[in-house]
């Protein structure tokens, strides 16, 4: 799904918020969308509060969180950062669906972006999928 305006890209986020985002409608794109959302708004309340919300929304889906499947604390941590990384190299008052464009156009929109900082082992572990754990390749450029 390609966002076309700020409003798709809140209706999204409120949809995986609310519950009521059809699976398909919960992509890598809109993961994006709505971390940029929610960090705009708080970036440490999106760190607090986005993790919950994926959890509920995986389980509303009939996903489950387990140690190897749903939510994943060191990838939506990593997130997070990368789209507060794009929004404070945005002109001020760019809209989101356009930062969002410029993420997904960028090293970070790639789906296996994190495998230049973390190696599998360590980025797949159950460790990493219920915590933060730090990179072991090199840091995150931000």
């Amino acid at each position: 799904m390609a966002f076309s305006s700020d409003t798709e890209i809140e209706r999204t986020t409120r949809g995986m918020i609310d519950r009521t985002l059809p699976k398909e409608g919960w992509t890598h794109e809109a993961h994006f969308a709505g971390a940029l959302w929610l960090v705009a708004a708080d970036f440490e309340a999106a760190q607090r509060d986005m993790p919950d919300m994926i959890r509920a929304y995986n389980e509303s889906v009939g996903g489950v969180n387990s140690e190897t499947e749903g939510y994943h604390e060191t990838i939506t941590q990593a997130s997070l950062r990368a789209a507060r990384h794009m929004l404070g190299s945005a002109k001020p008052d760019t809209p989101l669906y356009l930062v969002l464009q410029d993420l997904m156009a960028s090293e970070f929109g790639r789906s296996d972006w994190l495998l230049t900082y973390w190696s599998k082992p360590v980025l797949f572990s159950v460790e990493a999928r219920h915590e933060w754990v730090a990179p072991d390749l090199q840091p995150l450029p931000f």
